[in-house]
């Protein structure tokens, strides 16, 4: 049943996305919820209500905000929160369809995309040591000067240096890679590492972002879903750089007719390597109307890719069940295991229509669920990242804050085996860089590892 209003979490709005984290460490998760007006921080009472405390800690915002995660950017133990905004938009001064400028999609009029209005900065909210948020985007150096359209958000160790980098993909607009300089700054660096724009240089329409290890390299490398028309990228992480695989990993040509949104990498079938999944649907509902191009109509279907273990992927949306074929108008996607029995499974919201939920059900191998306990503050040991090695492969999970396409996983991280019996080791590098490890580790199981008491 909808508890929302006795849980204190109804307030009515034009709502967005949202992210999770304890954010007081005092063991309960909170919620943060964006949207077009103020945002709110709903603080867990744990005792099944949430109040909202966001103007309390300096985190409501204003305007049109999208995206958020939090993260402890500044490894002082806290977590901080980046929210991305949109465009500058007036709710009560809307113009009537037609009253004003039109543009043309395939020779239909529509209402003009992001870049009919004005952009607007992005946020940085940095948690100080009373609990309470201070703005600091323009002095770390992610405040958006250019107003790009932000939407999906993902903090990841891109580098692999132990201090957490931050990506935001843009609509219509170059995406940003801030680097983490160590020091309570970034450098913007998604041109010179190769993840701001399509392989011929295009912009293209930022939507979700799924963060993941998908060949094996032990590096996190970026897919993101994008327009109609453009492809989705997928960014290899080569270490020093990333390069467009979009084509040759072969998922670029079969996006090319939908507009993704919610995204995940996730090893469906549990046999080592991690698939992936995009959920679509179109901004303009004239399209039923007029399919013209390559577009797929307004109502699309879902993309299911099961990883080759070569780089590659084989799009296999027939074989997850009707669910995937069915034309909806989806935008966000979420995933963890609904019900523990070892599989990951899906949660995707669509416009005009009730959340849909996919169990698993796929013929899986063995796995492992592994969930963190932070030390201090940070209870969810957001951050961190965790190396299974077994039968000689070894995989790695981020935990993040804020997914896919303003979207939240669940925590647990799980790793598909194959037919590996044990695990030879399970290593996780805390977000203070501290590191625990255990070792020869049965199979399907849920895995808890605990920080020590002075590692945060």
């Amino acid at each position: 049943r909808d508890i929302a209003a006795e849980a204190g979490v109804a307030h009515p709005g034009w709502g967005m996305g949202l992210c999770i984290a304890d954010v007081d460490g005092d063991g309960w998760q909170d919620l943060y919820v964006t949207g077009i007006g103020r945002n709110r921080l709903y603080r867990n009472s744990g005792e099944d209500t949430f109040t909202d405390v966001a103007a309390e800690l300096g985190v409501a915002a204003s305007g049109w905000s999208t995206g958020c995660g939090f993260a402890d950017y500044d490894r002082d133990g806290d977590l901080d929160l980046f929210v991305s905004r949109y465009v500058e938009f007036d709710l009560d001064n809307l113009p009537e369809f037609g009253s004003d400028k039109t543009c043309q999609y395939r020779g239909v009029s529509v209402q003009c995309g992001p870049r009919g209005l004005p952009g607007t900065s992005d946020l940085l909210f940095r948690q100080e040591a009373n609990g309470a948020f201070t703005e600091v985007g323009e002095e770390s150096g992610v405040r958006d000067p250019d107003g790009y359209f932000g939407l999906g958000i993902a903090w990841l160790d891109m580098d692999g240096d132990g201090w957490l980098d931050l990506y935001v993909a843009n609509d219509s607009t170059p995406n940003y890679l801030y680097m983490n300089r160590k020091d309570g700054t970034f450098e913007e660096s998604g041109f010179f590492m190769g993840v701001a724009v399509s392989e011929d240089g295009g912009e293209q329409g930022g939507m979700g972002v799924a963060v993941g290890d998908y060949d094996g390299s032990g590096r996190l490398s970026l897919f993101v879903s994008n327009f109609a028309e453009e492809y989705n990228a997928l960014y290899r992480n080569e270490g020093d750089y990333s390069s467009d695989a979009s084509f040759r990993s072969r998922t670029g040509a079969s996006s090319l007719p939908y507009v993704g949104w919610g995204t995940a990498f996730f090893d469906y079938d549990s046999d080592g390597w991690e698939d992936l999944v995009v959920v679509n649907g179109h901004v303009y509902p004239q399209l039923d109307g007029a399919r013209l191009g390559a577009s797929a109509g307004y109502r699309q279907r879902k993309l299911l890719y099961r990883n080759l273990g070569d780089g590659t992927f084989e799009e296999v949306a027939e074989r997850g069940g009707p669910a995937f074929l069915e034309q909806t108008v989806s935008r966000g996607l979420a995933m963890g295991d609904l019900d523990n029995d070892g599989r990951v499974d899906l949660v995707i919201n669509d416009l005009d229509g009730s959340p849909m939920v996919l169990r698993n059900e796929a013929g899986a191998g063995r796995w492992l669920q592994v969930r963190l306990v932070g030390a201090g503050r940070n209870t969810d040991a957001i951050g961190a990242v965790i190396r299974v090695t077994a039968d000689g492969r070894s995989q790695i999970r981020n935990i993040r804050s804020g997914t896919s396409y303003l979207s939240q996983d669940d925590f647990r991280q799980h790793f598909g085996l194959g037919d590996a019996a044990t695990v030879d080791s399970v290593v996780v590098t805390w977000p203070d860089g501290s590191t625990t490890e255990r070792e020869n580790v049965a199979a399907d199981q849920l895995l808890v590892m605990e920080q020590a008491a002075g590692q945060d």
